[in-house]
């Protein structure tokens, strides 16, 4: 048991009202919460999102029962510290994860962390989780002491196994976990996507009785792919959409068994992706829809994801909102959703963003700070966005077949620069020399949280 022992606070615990417009208000008593959550995952992956060559007729029918976000961020540019920040509500550098771990770290989340699960659990949510965790791989790290009932997946990238065609250090053998037992190694990645969504369903056939949290972070699109035989060359359009038209199949099997639960009106699902595509894997590699650069860069290629959020009744259907926000809001809208509070909880980074995601506002109040293995690189205030001078991430060549290209890691080069993000998603037209004050108070913004993040980081 985690030193924080949670179990010993007490809950305080009512119905919450939530009206997402002044025709409608629903009342939800504890509302079922379902995260979606895609590894690497472009914000070029999706039809909906304008990529014709891609079949996501369930994630199309999602967007269609929700609202589909064009400006959200991802918590960070790389999977450790973007999925710290969106189970926490806080910057990455603070929760003991400024980078990506591996099998040879001893780093994890810090037991003085409160994870959603931990939070909801305490609100009697059951809480299960299913795939990739990537937050620790020793015992005290992994999801069932950070809040989760139930845990059916790695604990860390598909990548970092036996087989990684580029490894910088030999790797062990790739563990799958059943909770706290290891029952296999190096599992067949090609099964993956069906072994998480069955369990995922059972999940939810469970506890249709009860309110839960159900986190389903897949191991795909990560490299190496995999696709089971029922999708192997059904796209047409190459293994990467194959690995895509499984990931929606997997979606349109979650939203059958809520429907066939009667729960659809009464759970908030959420459908989003770690960070941007690697775009050093080729054509291995999702797409970033015509945004500068992918994973491992603060540019938006790297943090502006997908998001889509469905509550039929509840959230407005059938809206494409281009509102800001990011994973770092995701724990402090939920806990005010559901009426959660601990007596002892974590500062968020976050806000709650519930009347953004409901569509009665578009304005979120805290800045964004873009932070990348512990430097804070660029920073969101409304639509302007400031890039203080870095080097940052590139791809020279790219790979083939699940081969990776040349991608050198300090090969870019950006001065300070200021975009307008609602005009200038692509971040082309760099308007520092007619904002000079701006960029200026901007910048220093970027210097007070550097000195933050450096005393996190020295903790």
């Amino acid at each position: 048991m985690k030193e924080k022992n949670i179990s010993k606070y007490i809950i305080a615990c009512s119905v919450v009202m939530i009206s997402c417009s002044e025709n409608n208000n629903t009342k939800i008593d504890k509302p079922n919460i379902i995260i979606l959550l895609t590894d690497d995952q472009g914000y070029g992956d999706m039809k909906c999102y304008g990529n014709d060559e891609l079949t996501t007729p369930h994630l199309d029918m999602l967007a269609q029962s929700g609202t589909r976000f064009t400006s959200f961020c991802s918590g960070a540019a790389s999977s450790t510290p973007s999925r710290a920040a969106l189970m926490t509500g806080r910057y990455a550098e603070r929760t003991g994860l400024p980078s990506v771990v591996d099998d040879t770290s001893d780093k994890g989340l810090r037991p003085t962390e409160y994870t959603l699960a931990d939070y909801l659990k305490q609100n009697g949510y059951a809480t299960g989780m299913f795939g990739k965790w990537h937050l620790g791989c020793l015992p005290e790290h992994l999801p069932r002491q950070h809040g989760f009932d139930e845990f059916f997946g790695i604990p860390y990238s598909n990548d970092m196994w036996r087989f990684h065609p580029a490894a910088a250090h030999p790797y062990k053998a790739l563990p799958l976990y059943d909770n706290e037992e290891i029952i296999e190694y190096n599992p067949n990645i090609n099964m993956m996507t069906t072994r998480l969504t069955e369990r995922a369903v059972n999940f939810i056939n469970k506890h249709k009785d009860e309110p839960f949290l159900l986190y389903l972070p897949y191991t795909q699109p990560h490299v190496p792919l995999g696709v089971s035989d029922k999708f192997k060359g059904k796209s047409g359009k190459g293994l990467y959409a194959d690995v895509i038209m499984e990931i929606d199949w997997s979606v349109g099997e979650i939203i059958k068994s809520l429907k066939r639960n009667k729960l659809e009106s009464n759970t908030i699902v959420i459908f989003s992706s770690d960070n941007g595509p690697w775009l050093c894997y080729g054509n291995h590699a999702g797409s970033n829809g015509g945004l500068r650069e992918g994973k491992g860069t603060t540019f938006e290629g790297g943090q502006r994801v997908p998001m889509i959020i469905s509550m039929p009744g509840t959230v407005p259907s059938e809206k494409i909102s281009d509102s800001f926000f990011s994973a770092v809001d995701i724990v402090p809208t939920l806990l005010s959703v559901t009426n959660t509070s601990m007596p002892k909880m974590n500062d968020f980074d976050g806000e709650n963003v519930w009347n953004i995601i409901c569509g009665k506002d578009s304005v979120k109040n805290k800045e964004f700070y873009y932070i990348n293995n512990g430097n804070v690189e660029a920073v969101r205030k409304g639509n302007l966005k400031f890039i203080k001078a870095h080097n940052y991430r590139i791809v020279t060549e790219p790979g083939k077949d699940g081969l990776p290209g040349i991608q050198l890691n300090k090969g870019g080069r950006t001065e300070n620069a200021l975009f307008d993000l609602k005009n200038d998603p692509y971040e082309k037209n760099n308007i520092l020399s007619s904002n000079i004050e701006v960029g200026k108070e901007m910048e220093t913004m970027i210097d007070s949280m550097s000195i933050v993040i450096n005393q996190e980081l020295a903790k």
